[in-house]
């Protein structure tokens, strides 16, 4: 049989298509009337490139001792100053951005996609699939994120694929309850039973037509997840149970500086000014993408 699926002209009328052209431009003016948001996209490219070309762009080499030039202030030579071992503290911050980022966004990538094809099966099936694959989520769902990655990291012991298994673990349950209520909500609709009635295979429906149409609110919400994850990558490493000693990390830096708030308040305030300033972007875009988008009145595509 045809997975192609025939509409009358009369149908694909009472259909509710968006072009891509017009989808492209409303995004287009959307972003331009939001110089913040432009603002926040500059500065993330900006963080990206940093984190990249760290190794490259970075002074000194980040764990580089010298004992003699140790807690200096801000100066010519060091930028933000030196650690409690002498190492230069712009170097190991914009190191430390790219082993957080990266195990952010490798976490949650992760759990998006597999929380993604959980919850798209079990809203687009029901029945018993739907109650086994939805307790699970709400079992998950029942422990805070940061303890059950904790007690994981306990378990599993610290490294950075255990961390990223652990933020994943404790992430995926969240994108699979919200795919599942945004697929429930629109698998009934005209498109999606008449691709059904034609024939077409659950992998093809749910691949072409479900996916796309229920996306956009996860994405967002993983926007937003990002700034959360790198907050608790750093938690973990601030209590011993993240990166391992001699990678650079902003939780780390803090963990280890902390004995010198006092008489050198630069070990933690840098790396504390480099989380808040990373979270707050992606919190921004976050925000931005969801008023942008406006997923809510937004109208479907029928793929």
């Amino acid at each position: 049989m045809s997975e192609e699926i025939i509409i009358s002209p009369e149908t694909r009328r009472m259909l509710p298509v968006k072009s891509i052209d017009s989808s492209k431009n409303r995004l287009y003016r959307e972003i331009a009337k939001r110089p913040g948001f432009q603002v926040c996209l500059l500065l993330l490219g900006i963080l990206v490139i940093v984190a990249i070309f760290a190794p490259y762009i970075s002074p000194y080499d980040p764990e580089a001792i010298s004992v003699k030039d140790k807690n200096q202030g801000i100066s010519s030579a060091h930028l933000f100053g030196t650690d409690f071992l002498g190492r230069d503290l712009f170097s190991l911050t914009i190191c430390g951005a790219q082993t957080s980022l990266l195990i952010a966004s490798i976490s949650v990538a992760v759990a998006l996609v597999f929380g993604c094809v959980v919850g798209c099966v079990a809203g687009y099936y029901g029945g018993v699939v739907d109650e086994v694959l939805s307790r699970c989520v709400d079992l998950l769902l029942a422990f805070p994120g940061i303890i059950f990655a904790l007690a994981l990291l306990a378990f599993m012991g610290a490294g950075i694929l255990n961390l990223i298994i652990a933020i994943t673990l404790s992430q995926w349950a969240i994108y699979a309850r919200l795919m599942r209520g945004q697929v429930i909500s629109i698998k009934n609709l005209e498109y999606v039973q008449s691709a059904y009635t034609a024939g077409l295979p659950d992998r093809r429906i749910m691949i072409r037509h479900l996916f796309p149409n229920a996306i956009m609110p996860v994405l967002i919400l993983a926007t937003l997840d990002i700034g959360h994850v790198i907050l608790s990558v750093a938690g973990l490493s601030f209590l011993g149970l993240g990166i391992p000693p001699g990678i650079p990390e902003w939780g780390s830096m803090i963990g280890a500086g902390k004995e010198f708030l006092r008489t050198a308040p630069l070990n933690v305030i840098v790396p504390g000014l480099a989380i808040t300033f990373v979270v707050l972007i992606f919190n921004f875009l976050g925000e931005g993408l969801r008023d942008i988008l406006d997923v809510h009145n937004d109208q479907v595509n029928i793929g």
